[in-house]
């Protein structure tokens, strides 16, 4: 028998993976997402950006980026510069600010574009496990006919079920990034 909690555990971490790539596509609105990953280098050691600030949102297109120790505010700003997350920050001395610009038509489309290049990643992801767990039953001694083909079908349910979610992930960003 297959163990279907172990291929949903599977098949959630594509969805997972999926959705945290979805929220560093900016979309015309502020959101601290946009600076994960962007590390800083702090007395030697890339550190996240996270660690050594914090990050508000004053207002609905700036982030606001006000670190524990002032004298990490210049790496800080370098590290966001070096990111090329498309924004120029703003250093006062105090604080950073990113104020996120407006979407153009043309930068919504190229965005849309890129969801949907994830979401096709994340539908590969799915198939490649579908293609283990097919080839798992095919070559299993342990089951009858019947059941490999039970089996399959189960798989196949899931794959399904889980094309829907990435399907709908894919809508949802896509209305995100074309409303405005």
């Amino acid at each position: 028998m297959i163990d279907e909690v172990e291929i949903k555990n599977k098949m959630n971490k594509v969805i997972e993976t999926l959705e945290s790539r979805y929220t560093t596509i900016r979309a015309g609105r502020a959101n601290p997402n946009i600076l994960n990953g962007v590390m800083v280098e702090y007395y030697g050691t890339p550190t996240p950006i996270q660690s050594l600030a914090t990050i508000s949102i004053p207002e609905a297109r700036v982030l606001s980026i006000k670190p524990f120790d002032k004298s990490s505010l210049k790496n800080i700003e370098k590290a966001i510069y070096e990111a090329n997350i498309g924004i120029a920050p703003t250093n006062n001395g105090e604080v950073i600010m990113l104020t996120i610009p407006e979407l153009t038509g043309e930068t919504r489309k190229n965005y849309v574009k890129q969801a949907s290049v994830m979401a096709e990643e994340a539908r590969v992801a799915l198939r490649n496990i579908r293609q283990d767990e097919n080839n798992k039953i095919k070559k299993s001694d342990d089951l009858t006919e019947d059941e490999k083909e039970m089996n399959l079908e189960i798989i196949q349910e899931m794959i399904n079920k889980f094309n829907k979610i990435v399907e709908e992930k894919f809508k949802e960003k896509e209305i995100e990034l074309t409303s405005i």
